[in-house]
């Protein structure tokens, strides 16, 4: 089975959360560890593009068809949505926070 490639388009408010997750590791650890994480989610979320359907769905963000998924980077989830032309990547979050701020994700337009 071959599967479809599709863009990956990523969120204002993911691309802020990247900043701030950069940002708070080069504050808390090292320039060289930040910028390796942050890197290596880079590559992740770029990935999306073949490997959306291989990470589980969402289970704060449930829905009929499954459309939201999220993928495990450390501590962090990168929350996604599938849709039939490209994959969406709205934010993401650190695993201490809420469900209800992880759920609110799905409110978010690209």
């Amino acid at each position: 089975m071959e599967v479809e490639i599709r863009p990956v388009v990523v969120s204002d408010l993911a691309i802020e959360s990247l900043e701030n997750i950069y940002t708070y590791g080069l504050e808390t650890f090292s320039y060289a560890s930040a910028t390796l994480f942050i890197e290596e989610l880079y590559v992740r979320i770029n990935q999306l593009s073949v490997e959306y359907f291989h990470h589980p769905i969402c289970r704060f963000v449930p829905t009929k068809t499954g459309i939201y998924r999220n993928l495990q980077h450390g501590k962090y989830l990168v929350v996604y949505r599938v849709k039939p032309e490209r994959v969406e990547v709205l934010n993401i979050i650190h695993s201490s926070r809420s469900p209800s701020k992880i759920k609110a994700t799905r409110k978010i337009k690209i």
